[in-house]
């Protein structure tokens, strides 16, 4: 109980006297009531995020139990969109028209966000701490009713192209990308650190969300003699390339990508001993990590995951994602001091001054504003033991931190 607590003191409202704005300001809540909309794969090719759902879900009770926001419980209503585009925006319109929620909360995907982010601006609704890197959501000109999250996957394929250039300079580099923007963006850093290297030192291919595996592809990389092996894929194509590269004999550093990292989800299903030397990176502390042990972050996580979300897997980094993003939102609700409309939500979530976070690494703040829509912009690189990740070097900033 005092663990909670700890959490929510600085995530939920005690005893704030709602503001008074007119109903049809405020579509999504009522007297007693917020509605958050949020889509998920919970089938399909990327159902292994399914659970960054359900522990947002959880977070959202805890917080009711405690309380909730100025006398307002939350409703939220996730559905699930197969991660396919055309059934996001079906969900979308289902939430924002029929469900008439207040905001969207971390709906997942780059593909699926992308198919959804003019319908959503039109309509003015607040689109809050998406489930994506894709560089593009820091972009509050072109949408200034969507906002990110997690450091841009532009910057975290950056970090990487400069640690591969201090350790292997005239490495052929092979890059496996899934063929849409989350997989586009890396491609971008790359070459943004490369330059004019890119082109003879780079060889990439793609692969689409419905193909069945990726054999074939790592089959042509190996062929082209490429001695780095970048992978940025969703995580059952992860894994899939993990015990291919592993089958194959075939020793590339291998580097890949942070967002299917989770040793439940991933390293453990690829064989935790076939990605023993991965480097990838985070942001977020890894359930697994005994450093974690004893940190009063990871013990409120595991606290929580016991009561509200027991049948959650405590080694998916997915769980603890869901977690920090959820905590992110109560601190909005909390800030909008009882004033929910549309427009006060999306004020407070872009005015967050280096706000802490139980599951961020050390030194990991969030920081928004009006013309800062990238919360978390650090991040650092680790390596896969076989049983956990080990984190090593400093955190690193990303462009224009």
């Amino acid at each position: 109980m005092l663990q909670r607590r700890a959490l929510l003191t600085t995530a939920v409202a005690a005893g704030l006297a709602p503001a008074i704005v007119r109903a049809a300001e405020t579509p999504g809540v009522t007297a007693s009531e917020i509605r958050l909309g949020n889509t998920m794969p919970y089938s399909g090719p990327a159902s292994a995020y399914g659970t960054i759902g359900k522990a947002m879900a959880a977070m959202f009770r805890m917080a009711n139990d405690d309380g909730g926001f100025a006398g307002h419980k939350v409703k939220f209503i996730s559905y699930d969109d197969g991660y396919s585009p055309p059934k996001t925006v079906e969900q979308t319109r289902r939430l924002i028209e029929e469900d008439q929620v207040a905001a969207l909360f971390a709906p997942l995907g780059t593909p699926t966000n992308s198919a959804t982010v003019r319908y959503v601006n039109q309509k003015k609704v607040p689109d809050l701490f998406l489930s994506t890197g894709a560089d593009k959501w820091g972009d509050y000109k072109l949408h200034p009713w969507t906002i990110g999250w997690q450091p841009s996957y532009v910057t975290e394929s950056q970090v990487y192209a400069k640690y591969i250039l201090a350790h292997k300079p005239d490495a052929k580099i092979g890059i496996l990308y899934q063929n849409d923007d989350f997989g586009k963006d890396y491609l971008i850093g790359t070459r943004d650190v490369l330059k004019d290297r890119y082109d003879h030192q780079v060889t990439s291919v793609s692969y689409e969300v419905t193909d069945a595996t990726i054999d074939s592809q790592l089959v042509s990389l190996q062929a082209a003699g490429v001695d780095v092996l970048m992978t940025v894929a969703s995580p059952k194509f992860a894994a899939q390339s993990i015990r291919k590269v592993a089958a194959m004999n075939w020793k590339p550093l291998h580097v890949l990508t942070g967002v299917s990292v989770s040793v439940g989800a991933v390293m453990i299903p690829a064989g935790p001993e076939n990605g023993v030397g991965i480097i990838s990176s985070a942001y977020l502390k890894d359930p697994t990590d005994p450093r974690w042990s004893d940190d009063a972050g990871m013990k409120t996580w595991r606290t929580f995951m016991a009561k509200y979300y027991p049948d959650g897997d405590l080694k998916d980094g997915g769980n603890v994602a869901g977690f920090g993003l959820t905590h992110t939102m109560l601190t909005v609700l909390k800030q909008c001091g009882g004033d929910f409309s549309r427009a006060n939500l999306m004020k407070q979530a872009t005015n967050l001054h280096d706000l802490e976070n139980p599951v961020l690494l050390p030194g990991i703040k969030i920081n928004t504003s009006p013309t800062n829509y990238r919360p978390i912009r650090q991040l650092q690189l680790m390596r896969w033991t076989g049983k956990t990740w080990n984190l090593f070097g400093d955190v690193l900033q990303g462009a224009n931190a």
